[in-house]
């Protein structure tokens, strides 16, 4: 599937502009393939995106693009296991486009078992108890060796409550380490004969001076496409909202903008109006795991007894992979039933509707239609069935 030659950068083409807001529609050019902006990104944790067969990402709903975790792969299986495979495409049987998160979210939230100083972050494994290192050279190795076609630079997440003096000081160190890994980026190569690009992350919690500030700094460095992190952290969502339109004032316009870890239907819709470009969050899948479903016309508790002897179909109209044939009485029964296909059914439904949104939001902005398009559906999706 490969599109881009192996030493071609990633390329990023603005394709149109709302007419009556910052939303835009783009093409990401990777060595695995192209990517129609605005698109959210499935979350494949540990080699795999959760009761999601490789098959089904790839011919149910399409995903061009999923995402890896620094943190877990190097845990598990780990880099030689990885290296031997040829990757993670190699290791996965995954031959689209990829991209890892740094880690640098997981060791936040790893908050008793990390310690973070000049030279890195210092934090025992979750899973034995191990003690290891990440600094910003050596995330880099690490996903040079995982493969990912974008890669992340290690930063502090902040919480979205901290203090400004807190933030600063998170802020400095976090861009001190992202001048030495962009540096060790530019100084390594790809290890598997396709080209690997690097995103730099602005942070700055909920401070609106701290933010313009990374994201000058990021801006500066010139790299292929920049991520927005640290938002969706316990900060209340207009506050996050500000902060997107701060950043993207000052990001650059031709390169593609990743707002990571966000979110809900709104939160995207909402996101993309403001010149976001590209999401990933657990929530399609956990949240599908655990019962809920996201639909075009509000959200369903499938646990609930109204859906007990509701024999229509859990979505009509193209918004879901899911055949016709599983009802809504039928998913519930599962679910009551504690049968494993709930949950792989609900994941892929949820996927394919986050999918489907970001898609339709791409249409209505190359229609011209979507500021209207996009204030009705917030009203929608965030209705409880």
């Amino acid at each position: 599937m490969s599109t881009n030659d192996a030493n071609t950068p990633m390329e990023f083409e603005l394709i149109k502009n709302d007419i009556c807001s910052n939303a835009r529609a783009g093409v990401i050019t990777t060595s695995h393939g192209k990517i129609e902006t605005p698109i959210f990104m499935p979350v494949g944790t540990a080699a795999t995106v959760k009761c999601c067969h490789r098959h089904e990402l790839e011919e149910d709903i399409n995903a061009p693009i999923i995402l890896g975790n620094t943190y877990h792969l190097y845990l598990r299986p780990g880099l030689d296991i990885l290296r031997s495979a040829g990757g993670l495409h190699g290791f996965s049987g995954w031959n689209r486009a990829m991209l890892t998160d740094s880690g640098g979210f997981q060791v936040f939230s790893l908050s008793g078992n990390r310690k973070l100083k000049e030279e890195g972050v210092h934090f025992r494994s979750h899973i034995d108890g191990s003690k290891h290192l990440f600094t910003p050279e050596n995330v880099v190795d690490i996903q040079r060796v995982i493969g990912a076609d974008i890669m992340m630079a290690l930063d502090e997440c902040t919480p979205g409550t901290a203090d400004f003096s807190y933030a600063k000081k998170s802020l400095d160190l976090t861009m001190r380490w992202l001048q030495r890994g962009w540096k060790h980026f530019n100084e390594t190569e790809p290890l598997y004969g396709h080209s690997q690009t690097f995103f730099p992350i602005v942070q700055g919690c909920v401070y609106p001076e701290l933010r313009c500030r990374a994201a000058e700094e990021v801006a500066a460095l010139g790299a292929e496409g920049n991520a927005i992190g640290g938002l969706a952290v316990g900060e209340p969502a207009e506050q996050m909202y500000e902060m997107i339109e701060v950043v993207n004032e000052i990001l650059p316009k031709d390169k593609p903008r990743y707002l990571m870890g966000v979110g809900t239907p709104a939160n995207i819709l909402e996101a993309i109006e403001r010149g976001v470009d590209m999401f990933d969050c657990v929530m399609p899948t956990r949240n599908g795991r655990n019962a809920m479903l996201f639909t075009r016309n509000g959200i369903m508790n499938m646990r609930n007894k109204k859906w007990a002897t509701d024999f229509s179909p859990i979505e009509e109209g193209g918004a879901s992979y899911v055949d016709e044939a599983y009802t809504k009485a039928y998913l519930r029964h599962l679910f009551i039933s504690d049968e494993f296909l709930a949950m792989q059914i609900a994941s892929l439904h949820n996927l394919a509707f986050y999918l489907w949104l970001v898609r339709e939001a791409r249409r209505q902005i190359l229609a011209g239609t979507f500021k209207q398009w996009k204030d009705e559906m917030i009203v929608r999706v965030t209705t409880r069935l």
